[in-house]
């Protein structure tokens, strides 16, 4: 049975897209037939980071409006056999999406044998946000470590727990998880940053992985690849661990130690 994943978060710029990318790339790679879905209709950017921007012909709002099939808007990734993305339209306003619209694709992505349906949600509770989770068997929620991110997931939760279609029907809640991003165990060593343990405890949702700061994710951004792709950076290591813990595998949690650097090193240039 298919199981439609969403990637949220209440603010902007927290890297959801970026994880959206990562996650169904990772899960693809373990041979699970995996599509990611862009609902920010209006702006659209997973495109630009699985690298497939230059082959959009059709868009999620086309195939809602029978403009064209979705075999004809799903766009195959050049890296993952497995792999398919479907662009979200830059042209149409949010009001296209449609509650009956989207339940018809997740229904004809199910009879096409597909594992999971990752859907990369705007930022906010706006309509685009809504649609993407309104379907939802888990959740991914992404917040940085900062106040104002981790307040605005926590009104997602809610959103999560009172507007899903299985909120709705009284069915099992959605299945959350924590994924904090651009975190710097240095700057939590330094006090200037809250620890992911301090997330958690206000969040109150299991943790599934901590993504480090890195120049890798911007990077991989640019080259139009998702960071998992990008081996031996941190964030890549952090996101393969990341899918392996959703698949029920043990990881230990990595990245979110500072060790201080010795008298040495820092006399010779150390961090």
């Amino acid at each position: 049975m298919t199981q439609v994943i969403v990637v949220t978060s209440g603010k902007g710029g927290v890297g959801k897209t970026t994880t959206s990318a990562s996650f169904a790339t990772g899960l693809a790679l373990r041979g699970f037939k995996t599509i990611v879905i862009d609902f920010d209709v209006g702006l659209r950017n997973l495109d630009l980071i699985m690298g497939c921007e230059r082959r959009v012909v059709y868009d999620l709002i086309n195939v809602i409006q029978g403009e064209a099939n979705l075999h004809q808007a799903m766009i195959k990734d050049k890296h993952c056999e497995n792999l398919f993305v479907l662009p979200a339209s830059q042209t149409r306003d949010k009001d296209a999406l449609t509650e009956e619209g989207v339940e018809k694709i997740l229904k004809d992505l199910e009879h096409m044998g597909f594992d999971y349906v990752v859907c990369d949600s705007p930022a906010g509770i706006e309509r685009g946000a809504v649609m993407a989770l309104t379907f939802a068997d888990e959740a991914l929620v992404v917040t940085n470590p900062e106040v104002s991110s981790i307040r605005d997931s926590d009104r997602i939760l809610g959103i999560l727990q009172s507007k899903s279609r299985r909120a709705k029907e009284g069915r099992e809640s959605v299945k959350e998880h924590l994924i904090i991003t651009r975190y710097s165990a240095k700057r939590v060593e330094e006090g200037e940053m809250l620890s992911y343990k301090d997330v958690q405890e206000l969040l109150r949702i299991p943790l599934l992985g901590v993504i480090p700061e890195s120049e890798s994710v911007l990077q991989a951004s640019n080259a139009g690849s998702p960071v998992i792709h990008s081996k031996g950076s941190e964030a890549a290591e952090a996101y393969a661990d990341v899918v392996g813990r959703f698949l029920g595998e043990e990881h230990p949690m990595r990245f979110v130690s500072y060790e201080k650097p010795g008298l040495l090193k820092r006399i010779f240039g150390g961090a």
